[in-house]
């Protein structure tokens, strides 16, 4: 059964970084594309960085272009989240999910693998 479950959320101030971690296990994922969406509370999911199946392209948010990078590692079937220079905006449940296509996307749509999510709240 496909599972992924993240980590590495926490509470910080502003200007300071987390790292997310999300294992996956149960399937193929290293043969697809896998990204970080999040949700405010009161606010929709929203798309934050994707990365592709062998990691040869990435896509991010404008809101977090410079910031945050995404990358993964094959052989530990983990997906990672460094989030540098954290906004109160920030603030959110961050989940991951993995997609049945190879290249990347910031349609959910296209994400049928979801997380339990990792709360990140980031104080001012």
């Amino acid at each position: 059964q496909a599972q992924l479950v993240e980590s590495g959320g926490g509470l910080v101030q502003a200007g300071d970084s987390l790292r997310l971690s999300c294992a996956a296990s149960g399937g193929t994922f290293s043969m697809y594309a896998m990204g970080w969406f999040r949700q405010a509370p009161g606010k929709e999911r929203e798309f934050v960085a994707a990365i592709s199946w062998i990691a040869r392209s990435t896509s991010y948010a404008d809101s977090v272009k410079g910031r945050f990078t995404i990358s993964r590692d094959g052989a530990k079937n983990t997906l990672y989240l460094q989030m540098n220079n954290l906004k109160p905006e920030d603030t959110a449940v961050y989940y991951c999910a993995a997609s049945r296509f190879r290249e990347v996307s910031d349609d959910s749509d296209k994400y049928p693998y979801w997380g339990q999510g990792t709360q990140v709240t980031v104080s001012s």
